[in-house]
């Protein structure tokens, strides 16, 4: 090629705009909105609930949503931090009682009743839990259920809390000091949903902070944790006293509700159901497994009813189908599938997940 020639050139093709990366995954600016409005409107949908139901009605959801606290208590543990356990009613009694006998021997007002349930449970679950936390996997979960046993076989013998009879008489709350006790269901239910929303807003917090995430660490790699430096023991000595404190709200939630309270609420009944509530849910989410403790109560207070008192039988078929359809529980269920026969690849699927 002569000096004279032209040099020839190779034309670039201007680049594409690409979308994200393979998998990386990609960030809806929308989905916190989303979120925070479907947040909004089962609030305002739990809010207005006694606008409309029963009395009965509206007494059965006020028991899901106190029973629905206990069981974030227990997913706290079991699901954040890895610690399945069975001990969580022994401190929900705690409050339940605590909260029955301020109300017949204090004062009827509710937010000391809450303040005192909460307080107890916290101290008690921190002292068990001192020893409990030193062990690790079915270990633990046999000292859980020896705490809880032994809870409810000393609220079964102590005169003070009505033995094996239950405490009975619990008067109405107050909210108000000095003001008229609440005898409406509806009123009631309005104090058992604003425990379970605080109660909620205390385990989401958590499990957002450096404590949830050093919780999760205990639950993906504590012996990678120890490896770096780290002493768990605390960690999951306060997960395990600050779930307490929040089964202690919970109790108090359902004494105000039932205004009676016996040692079967403390039994392992409770516990299992309490377990299989997170399991069913999904574990890890918070708010799956309080779809699952509401599953549980319909079907042990109300479906039952129809079926000639076989509750035990329909819960134990619930999660027998929920086990095998649904292994990651509710909130870990994808209702979007990697592969249509008909349509082929669902868009964004990568061909491994549509094996």
């Amino acid at each position: 090629m002569s000096a004279t020639e032209p040099m020839a050139t190779t034309a670039v093709p201007a680049p594409r705009s690409a979308g994200p990366a393979a998998g990386v995954p990609h960030h809806n600016p929308r989905r916190p909105l989303l979120r925070r409005t479907i947040v909004g409107v089962v609030v305002l949908v739990l809010a207005a609930l006694p606008l409309f139901l029963a009395p009965f009605q509206i007494g059965l959801v006020g028991r899901i949503l106190a029973f629905a606290l206990l069981v974030v208590s227990v997913d706290l543990l079991t699901g954040v931090t890895g610690m399945p356990t069975l001990g969580q009613v022994a401190y929900f009694g705690t409050g339940a009682y605590t909260a029955g006998l301020v109300a017949i021997h204090v004062t009827e007002n509710a937010l000391v009743q809450l303040a005192a349930g909460t307080a107890l449970a916290a101290v008690v679950a921190m002292v068990t839990g001192a020893v409990a936390v030193r062990t690790a996997g079915i270990v633990f979960l046999m000292v859980t259920l020896a705490i809880g046993e032994l809870a409810q076989r000393l609220a079964d013998s102590l005169p003070l809390v009505g033995a094996s009879n239950g405490l009975a008489g619990i008067p109405p709350i107050t909210v108000v000091p000095g003001g008229e006790p609440l005898r409406l269901a509806g009123l009631v239910y309005w104090w058992v949903l604003v425990v379970f929303l605080l109660g909620m807003v205390v385990a989401f917090v958590v499990k957002a902070s450096p404590l949830g995430r050093s919780m999760r660490g205990v639950r993906d790699g504590e012996s990678r944790l120890r490896a770096l430096g780290q002493n768990t023991y605390p960690v999951k000595l306060l997960a395990y006293t600050i779930a307490g404190a929040i089964a202690g709200a919970a109790g108090t939630a359902w004494a105000a509700q039932t205004r009676f309270i016996s040692p079967g609420d403390l039994g392992f009944d409770m516990a299992a159901f309490a377990l299989l509530s997170v399991v069913l849910g999904g574990a890890g989410t918070l708010w799956g497994p309080v779809i699952g403790a509401a599953l549980v109560i319909l079907v042990r207070d109300w479906l039952a009813s129809y079926v000639e008192g076989r509750g035990a039988l329909l819960l134990g078929v619930l999660f027998v189908l929920a086990v095998y359809l649904l292994p990651r529980g509710i909130a870990g269920a994808r209702w979007q599938p990697t592969w249509s026969p008909r349509f082929g690849r669902a868009p964004g699927a990568s061909r491994e997940g549509a094996r």
